[in-house]
């Protein structure tokens, strides 16, 4: 019988501000060493025969995923120019096909059953991943003339991306393949030249440059440059097409600059100056009067953001909608007549419609503005795929935790909203057998935290008694973590169990204050409501006191490991995905990927002894410990940890070391450590591989649930 292999140790001594830590397992930040890579494989290999004790479990759940999804399955096309555009699935293909039909003066997209009449292969993601254990599509993008196709491809699960372009028409490749480029691209008006994004050694996008189609890569002219490691940055094209905005972004200021795409060879035009703690947002509008104006969203007078415009050439700012505390204005989309603004209320996300009326936007339509109309409560609202300025439809999505997710088209004019598709879930799935709600737990500061839950009516929540538990968080990066439905918790569901999404500090979702409750030195605030949220499941009567389970990936990770680490006998288990749980050593390697970027997060470890101390009190490696403080033996919960050798956000390492160091620790504990050698933080890429993955994560769920 394989069992998990028992590293190494070597103490290295780590100083900084006067204060010595040992890590006992820090050679295994070595990624070339054939030492680590054995180690990762026979770590592999123990949990590979584990999860074969329970492949039968594995297996049912697996199959009741696919009797539930429709594999074969057709997005809703969007009309972009002449030409109905979506994406299909086939069944047992892992990957999207996308394509498109001619128009031909059709009002309503395209409906396409086994023979696709018409139908244009824009890109078979399918063919592309032939040959290739891991394969992402990225910056897919079709020319203004709709004739080309720049399509970047990323082989390693690394997030660098390789460009090339191609005629739609035959595949034709044209001109030279691009190496080492990152999201965010956008083509000239006369698809002459397309922009694209490079990172630097920390995968800092920091670069734009401009390609001409046909030309050799190596005469492809920088067109921007960001030197301050705080800053990342990013492209697109506005909905209007008369400007390319390159936005960069600190952790808590912005600057945006405008390219001309009728003019692609100008230099960039600066919009606002940075300035510490500015944040703001660019669109374009061209208004009906033939004016430029840029519509801006800013914090400049509250935290919550408000929305102005102004001439493109300058002048004084109009306000569309005032600051107010407590809304967040999260994301703004312009077209022509209406704008559509993504706002938080009271913790959900909600979309507010704006009419511009008559030719320019005016500082009165907030007066006349209003929401569209929840589902569910809790439920969430987006604005979907809308890529004509011109429409008088808006395309937007509605879903709840028990309400599948559906595409909807709102008459701009008339109000009047035509639902367009509804998600499909097979194997007789009815909303009515489930129950949705929102409550809150106290935090030990007094703070009420919401949280989310669902169940299956007739075998949990209040009225059957305590039940098992999934509790879920991430809380950071003001990251909104939303009710939305998951065809695959219904198997999680259906055993009996509920789930909790726990809304924590560090989030968005209750605006721009509850993110700064959970950051830099308030970041302690995240775990504490996080426990707040278990304590409240067990004493209102929804939870089994010995059966909750922790589940966070990421950022959401560093959640549930310092969580256990407080309290570990809170949970029955905790599943944590690519953790980032070595957070101090990463944070005080500034050569690592995003640690400078991140410092605005976390807080710089480096230059502060006051950073460094808070850090070191709640990182969750760095606290494992065999004792508690009254000398008692710990055991931690079962541990179900996954990692990605190619992960470019979180090292492999973080959480290989988390786990050695958990099991010298505490022997009891039963840890399942996976490491994917061919992917990275998002996992495998192939839809059946990730769906076989999350069955495994279930299995451990359940059989946990069933040995307490």
């Amino acid at each position: 019988m394989s069992t998990p292999p028992i590293a190494r140790i070597a103490p290295t001594e780590l100083t900084n501000h006067g204060v010595t830590r040992v890590d006992p397992y820090y050679w295994m930040n070595n990624r070339e060493s054939s030492e680590v890579l054995d180690h990762l494989g026979a770590e592999n290999a123990a949990f590979a025969e584990h999860m074969t004790q329970h492949s039968e479990l594995t297996e049912t759940i697996y199959a009741e995923y696919l009797a539930r999804i429709v594999q074969s399955d057709l997005s809703v096309a969007v009309q972009r120019g002449n030409y109905w555009y979506y994406v299909r699935t086939v069944e047992g293909l892992s990957y999207p096909i996308y394509a498109r039909q001619l128009a031909d003066g059709q009002s309503a997209p395209p409906v396409l059953l086994d023979d696709a009449v018409g139908e244009e292969i824009v890109f078979d993601e399918n063919a592309e991943a032939e040959g290739h254990d891991f394969f992402s599509a990225g910056n897919l993008a079709v020319s203004p003339d709709h004739q080309l196709l720049a399509y970047a491809c990323d082989t390693e699960g690394d997030e660098r991306y390789t460009l090339a372009f191609r005629r739609i028409a035959d595949g034709a490749a044209i001109g030279s393949v691009i190496s080492d480029t990152y999201y965010g691209l956008a083509w000239s008006s006369d698809a002459r030249f397309v922009f694209y994004c490079r990172v630097d050694e920390a995968m800092r996008p920091h670069q734009v440059w401009r390609h001409e189609l046909g030309s050799d890569e190596r005469n492809d002219a920088l067109v921007f440059q960001e030197d301050d490691a705080r800053f990342s940055l990013s492209i697109g094209t506005s909905r209007d097409r008369r400007a390319i905005v390159v936005h960069l972004g600190s952790k808590t200021s912005s600057e945006c600059w405008l390219l001309d795409p009728d003019a692609p060879t100008l230099p960039p035009v600066l919009v606002e100056a940075r300035r510490p703690g500015h944040e703001y947002a660019v669109d374009h509008h061209h208004g009906q009067d033939g004016i430029d104006r840029l519509l801006i969203l800013t914090n400049d007078v509250g935290a919550d953001f408000r929305l102005v415009m102004r001439l493109r050439s300058g002048g004084p700012l109009a306000e569309l909608i005032a600051h107010r505390p407590g809304t967040r204005l999260d994301d703004l989309d312009s077209f022509a007549t209406h704008l559509a603004v993504t706002e938080r209320l009271g913790g959900a996300q909600r979309v507010r419609i704006l009419d511009l009326g008559g030719e320019a936007p005016t500082p009165n339509a907030f007066a006349t503005s209003w929401l569209i109309e929840a589902i569910d409560e809790p439920s969430t609202t987006w604005v979907g795929e809308n890529p004509e300025f011109s429409s008088t439809t808006l395309r937007f999505g509605q879903t709840s935790m028990v309400e599948p997710s559906s595409v909807l088209s709102l008459d701009l004019a008339s109000r009047q909203i035509t639902v367009l598709k509804q998600q499909q879930v097979l194997g007789g799935f009815t909303k009515e057998h489930y129950s949705t709600t929102r409550i809150s737990a106290t935090a030990p500061d007094g703070t009420s935290v919401p949280l989310s839950l669902v169940w299956r009516s007739d075998l949990a929540g209040l009225n059957n008694g305590p039940a098992p538990t999934v509790l879920y968080g991430y809380g950071s990066y003001e990251s909104c973590e939303d009710p939305t439905f998951s065809a695959f918790r219904l198997s999680l569901l259906d055993r009996g169990v509920i789930f909790a999404l726990a809304h924590v500090r560090g989030g968005g979702e209750l605006g721009r204050a509850w993110y700064e409750g959970g950051k830099l030195h308030n970041k302690a605030n995240s775990f504490t409501d996080f426990l707040a949220c278990a304590h409240e499941l067990v004493a209102s009567g929804w939870s089994d006191p010995t059966r909750i389970i922790a589940r966070g990936g990421s950022a959401g990770g560093l959640l549930v490991g310092a969580a256990m680490n407080l309290e570990p006998g809170t949970f029955a288990g905790v599943v944590a995905e690519v953790p980032f749980v070595d957070c101090v050593t990463t944070m005080l390697d500034a050569s690592l990927p995003l640690t400078v970027g991140e410092y605005e997060e976390w807080g710089n470890p480096s230059q502060s002894a006051q950073v460094f101390a808070t850090m070191v009190a709640y990182s969750p490696y760095d606290n494992v410990a065999s004792h508690d403080a009254m000398g008692n033996p710990i055991t931690y919960p079962d541990l179900y940890v996954t990692a990605g050798l190619n992960d470019s956000r979180v090292g492999y390492f973080e959480p290989a070391k988390w786990v050695a160091k958990i099991r010298a620790e505490s022997p009891t504990t039963k840890v399942y450590f996976h490491t994917d050698l061919g992917a990275g933080h998002g996992g495998p890429s192939g839809r059946y591989e990730s769906w076989r993955d999350e069955a495994k994560v279930a299995t451990f769920i359940l059989t946990t649930f069933e040995k307490n």
